[in-house]
């Protein structure tokens, strides 16, 4: 049971709006302690998630606590545990597939929130597939609600520093793999959004790659004598946004210039738009990641 404070927290919605979501729309009906105290279990907890995904999608209040009211009234008549709509969809292995949960937490700057939700995802299922399926799509539902004046500035960011530790954590976690190929990953000068491609560096981590994770921003001289000292077996560059497509072309030349045939690899959002004989890894980190070990021969390690 959670308290109107707790309740707000979880789902994202002002204590002030579930008082008049209750009043207006009926949707759920909190328990009272004897002194008057609003009280809510799961379920009411999982409704009022289900209702900001619906009002977030564009849906009115009213439609929407109808909507689910409907579901619910079906569900308990079928002697089922109730709608399909309010529960967060989840994976066959228990993964909350709650792509709003992150931002519904961000929104309320419940930095607690946020770093439960990750840990929870997760614990339970492989880190790629978690990564694919869950976390990229949940940080492009914190980047739109962001754009909508859903969250502020500041509950973006907290988001990012959260991701950005636990894909941290991620990769220092993988074990060395000195003897192994060296692959270098990074984004070009002025390119900052590194959450996709830190993810990436952990994967190919975690498959027994040598990986000199160099971050954001680096400049394109910095490449060049990277490419030159460690002769990488490979070299990954991240292309996250469109304004990052120039740079990363000088990236890839300068590379070439150092090392000659080192095979450069390019990911992210805007990566069919870097041209350059780049060759494309996709958007599955998972996929991409196993075929970047079966170009250069090494053996995974899971």
């Amino acid at each position: 049971m959670y308290t109107i404070g707790h309740a707000a927290r979880l789902t994202g919605v002002p204590a002030a709006t579930l008082r008049v979501w209750e009043r207006r729309y009926g949707l759920v009906r909190p328990h009272r302690t004897e002194g008057g105290y609003r009280l809510y279990d799961d379920d009411a907890v999982r409704l009022l998630r289900a209702m900001v995904t619906l009002v977030a999608a564009g849906w009115s209040p009213s439609t929407a606590a109808a909507h689910l009211r409907a579901e619910e009234s079906d569900a308990t008549a079928d002697g089922g545990p109730g709608p399909a709509t309010g529960a967060p969809p989840t994976g066959p292995r228990g993964v909350p597939w709650d792509t709003t949960a992150l931002a519904q937490a961000a929104a309320v700057l419940d930095r607690q929130a946020v770093a439960e939700t990750l840990e929870t995802a997760f614990a339970l299922a492989g880190f790629e597939r978690v990564v694919d399926e869950w976390l990229m799509p949940s940080l492009e539902v914190v980047g739109t609600w962001w754009q909508d004046g859903l969250l502020d500035v500041a509950g973006e960011h907290v988001v990012s520093a959260a991701v950005q530790r636990r894909l941290g954590t991620a990769l220092d976690a993988a074990p060395s793999a000195a003897l192994g190929p060296t692959v270098a990953v990074g984004l070009a000068r002025g390119s900052l959004h590194e959450l996709g491609v830190l993810a990436f560096a952990a994967s190919l981590r975690r498959l027994g790659l040598d990986v000199t994770y160099v971050g954001a921003d680096l400049p394109v001289p910095s490449w060049a004598r990277l490419v030159a000292d460690r002769a990488p077996a490979a070299v990954v560059i991240g292309a996250p946004m469109a304004t990052d497509v120039e740079a990363v072309r000088e990236t890839i030349d300068a590379v070439r210039a150092a090392g000659p045939g080192v095979p450069v690899f390019v990911g992210g959002s805007a990566q069919e738009d870097v041209g350059h004989e780049a060759l494309l890894l996709g958007h599955s980190i998972q996929q991409a990641s196993r075929a970047l070990v079966d170009v250069l021969g090494a053996a995974p390690s899971s």
